[in-house]
C-alpha cells in the first residue's frame, strides 16, 4: 500500500493515495437549531488512489475532471506554515483549557450551542459544561478548537482512522470542505508537508483565501456538489 497522503497539485486537484476511505458527513442540527452532531452519508467505493476536485467546478464532483485547466484555476497556496501551537491562543477554564487558532475556522458552527464553547470553557468547573465544551471542540472539523486536559495539558481528541469526509451543511444549503481525519500527511505543491494533525479541512469550492485550507467561503457562494441532503 502506498503512503496515506494528500498532495496539493499546482492549480489542480488533491492527489490522494494510500486507499483512504472517502464518504459524506452531514451536519445535523440539535434542539437549539445549531449543528450538534455528525451523521454518516454516502460512502464511495474504495480506491487505492484518486483525485479530488479543488477548483469547485468539476462536472464529476467530488472527483477532478480536468476543468481546472479550462477555467484557469488559481490554486496558489496562501496558508501559514506556522505550527498549530504557534497560531493558537489559549483560553483557560477551571475544568479544561481551550486552544483556538481562528485562522483555521471553516464556519462549521459546532461551537455555537449552549452559549458557545468559549463560555462553556469558562464554566467548565461544572461537569455538564465541561462535557459540552469538550464535545463542541472535538466536533470542530477544521481543528481550530482543541480542548486540553487541565491537569496533564494533553489534547483531548476523538480517535479517527485515517480517512476523508466530504462535509454537507444543509442548514446553510451548502456543501462544505474536505474533512481530513486521523493524521493524514498533506504535501504542498512544493513538496513540503504541512503539519500533520488529527483533523483539518481543505477547500473544495475553490474560493478560500487560506488555500489549501477552508475559510468558510463555500457558505457565501452556496457551493453545491449536488448532494441530496441540500435539497430538503
Amino acid at each position: 500500500m502506498k503512503e496515506r497522503k494528500i498532495v496539493v497539485s499546482k492549480n489542480g486537484p488533491y492527489l490522494v493515495s494510500g486507499s483512504l476511505p472517502l464518504g459524506k458527513e452531514i451536519s445535523e442540527l440539535g434542539k437549539e437549531g445549531e449543528p450538534e452532531r455528525w451523521v454518516k452519508g454516502k460512502q464511495y467505493p474504495a480506491q487505492e488512489s484518486y483525485a479530488l476536485c479543488r477548483c469547485g467546478q468539476s462536472k464529476n464532483k467530488p472527483f477532478c475532471d480536468g476543468t481546472h485547466g479550462s477555467v484557469n484555476f488559481d490554486g496558489t497556496e496562501t496558508a501559514s506554515r506556522k505550527l498549530y501551537s504557534e497560531q493558537a491562543k489559549t483560553l483557560e477554564g477551571p475544568g479544561i483549557d481551550l486552544k483556538d487558532a481562528q485562522s483555521l475556522c471553516a464556519t462549521a458552527r459546532f461551537c455555537h450551542p449552549k452559549g458557545s464553547v468559549w463560555n462553556l470553557v469558562l464554566e467548565s468547573g461544572d461537569p455538564a459544561s465541561k462535557k459540552s465544551a469538550i464535545q463542541e471542540a472535538c466536533n470542530c472539523p477544521s481543528g481550530r478548537l482543541v480542548a486540553h486536559d487541565k491537569k496533564t495539558g494533553e489534547p483531548i481528541e476523538s480517535k479517527y482512522e485515517p480517512s476523508i469526509s466530504l462535509v454537507e451543511d444543509p442548514q446553510v444549503k451548502s456543501s462544505g470542505p474536505i474533512w481530513v481525519k486521523g493524521g493524514v500527511a498533506i504535501e504542498s505543491e512544493s513538496g513540503r508537508c504541512y503539519e500533520t494533525r488529527n483533523r483539518v479541512t481543505l477547500c473544495r469550492c475553490g474560493r478560500s483565501g487560506n488555500k489549501p485550507f477552508c475559510d468558510g467561503s463555500h457558505i457565501k457562494m452556496r457551493f453545491n456538489d449536488g448532494d441530496e441532503s441540500l435539497r430538503k
